[in-house]
């Protein structure tokens, strides 16, 4: 499965309104959306879930985390084969509420491009974000974690932290995707996102705890839309 760009990617976390039944229906709102404005949505639901979720969707489903252990005596993590056979196409990766070592990054990376998972790190400042550049992922995601649910998005509060992060990105890797994540709630954040230049957004509980997902997801779908 392809991916388009712009992405909306929607991490679910451990929140307990995105849980099996309840992930499963999000994914499906998700997946409608995505049929009815063709813009390019994905969802990273916990572990448990992506198997539920891979079969009865047709958009990408991530996982949050992977680790580049090979399959064997590893009880408790979760390898790069295991959620690849559970039908997930990427992963996220060091994510602020699951920090990774640099030299784990990298081997998790290599090991990934090997299984043809896309891999999506997380980076908290536009210095690390070039450091991950180097070891070339498919898609960096820049969260200052201090705005990360907050609901104050990365784009307005602090937009030289994106343009600061494109730049420096760019002059070691011109081909990775760069997304913008940290308090994306609404379509103008989102906007704003693109305007300055980043691929699309990852973002939470915008979607995951908003009342109307529907609505939200309509409104982000919109943004893009209009702003591409």
């Amino acid at each position: 499965m392809k991916i388009k760009f712009p992405l909306i990617l929607i991490n679910f976390k451990a929140y307990r309104e995105a849980i099996g039944r309840r992930g499963l229906e999000l994914a499906k709102i998700a997946e409608e959306i995505y049929k009815e404005y063709d813009v390019s949505i994905a969802v990273a639901p916990q572990y448990i879930d992506i198997s539920l979720i891979a079969e009865r969707v047709e958009i990408p489903v991530f996982a949050q985390h992977a680790e580049p252990f090979d399959p064997g005596s590893h009880t408790g993590f979760i390898t790069l084969e295991a959620i690849k056979e559970a039908g997930a196409i990427g992963t996220l990766l060091n994510h602020s509420e699951h920090r990774l070592r640099i030299d784990v990054i990298d081997e998790a990376v290599k090991k990934a491009k090997k299984l043809d998972i896309i891999t999506v790190v997380c980076a908290n400042t536009p210095e690390v974000s070039a450091a991950v550049a180097a070891l070339d992922p498919n898609i960096i995601a820049i969260e200052p974690p201090e705005l990360i649910g907050t609901g104050i998005p990365v784009s307005k509060a602090k937009p030289e932290i994106i343009t600061k992060t494109i730049d420096l990105v760019r002059k070691v890797n011109e081909n990775v995707v760069i997304l913008t994540g940290a308090g994306i709630t609404t379509g103008d954040d989102v906007a704003a996102a693109l305007k300055l230049g980043t691929q699309g957004v990852l973002l939470a509980s915008g979607v995951v705890k908003a009342k109307d997902k529907r609505k939200v997801l309509e409104d982000l779908a919109k943004a893009v839309l209009e702003t591409i």
